[in-house]
């Protein structure tokens, strides 16, 4: 089955607003035609709604949210629901990063919880996992990432999965300039593909997309895009680099 290919640009908090206009007008200006890629953006939640008017008119090419809460609306001072990143155009939001885990100490029940509202808008989500150094080390990657998927993922909607995308970010490459190499990351994503079957079908596996999100960049994306199970990338810092990202839409 031929499954969609995505290269996604996690800005994380960078940029300021002109900033933020000037990396997706670049983006615009520096790429090449490649309608079979879809391409989406994550700038931080006060440029979406600039940065996605930009964007509004191009093919295969949208906005998505770093993060969004796991309360509908109230007394919340600070957090952005997943209506209000709707209302604004967009398409895909993040939940589940590594960050968001290890600093804001997100667990199973509030992943579940922001995937929850998440579906009630209807947005794609991008949902992240991975292993530390020292699961890692401890050949504890398989457990670690097994127990992350199942405890979020054993109740997911099984008439929604189309709006499920995995990205495994190994965590121990992500900022480091440490990358997996293409057969760990493909030994991976196999894993990965073998549990949703298990959780969900096989015919599911093989339409679910599953990004590699551990420091990919335009020197090394080929490589890993090539690997079987490897659908795309999720891009952290070379996202904001203009002509790294369209280098990296065109690795395929």
């Amino acid at each position: 089955m031929s499954r969609k290919k995505i290269v996604a640009g996690n800005w994380k908090m960078n940029t300021n607003l002109d900033e933020a206009l000037s990396v997706v007008k670049s983006i615009l200006k520096n790429q090449k035609e490649n309608s079979e890629v879809e391409r989406i953006v994550f700038p931080p939640f006060p440029f979406l709604k600039e940065v996605g008017d930009i964007l509004k008119n191009e093919t295969n090419f949208f906005i998505g949210a770093q993060n969004c809460s796991q309360h509908m609306k109230g007394a919340y001072t600070g957090e952005v629901s997943a209506e209000m990143i709707h209302s604004v155009g967009c398409k895909y939001v993040l939940i589940g990063h590594s960050e968001r885990r290890a600093y804001f100490d997100e667990n199973t029940e509030v992943l579940k919880a922001k995937i929850n509202q998440a579906l009630a808008q209807n947005l794609k989500i991008i949902f992240c996992f991975g292993e530390k150094l020292t699961e890692r080390k401890n050949n504890q990657h398989f457990v670690t990432v097994e127990a992350q998927l199942q405890g979020v993922l054993h109740d997911f909607p099984k008439g929604k999965t189309e709006n499920l995308i995995l990205a495994y970010e190994p965590v121990w490459a992500i900022g480091t300039g440490e990358t997996a190499t293409p057969q760990q990351a493909q030994e991976m994503h196999a894993f990965v593909r073998n549990k949703i079957s298990q959780l969900f079908s096989k015919e599911v596996a093989a339409s679910t997309v599953i990004l590699y999100g551990g420091s990919c960049n335009a020197q090394n994306a080929a490589e890993l895009f090539a690997c079987m199970d490897v659908d795309g990338g999720l891009i952290g810092g070379a996202s904001l680099k203009a002509e790294d990202f369209c280098k990296i839409a065109q690795s395929f």
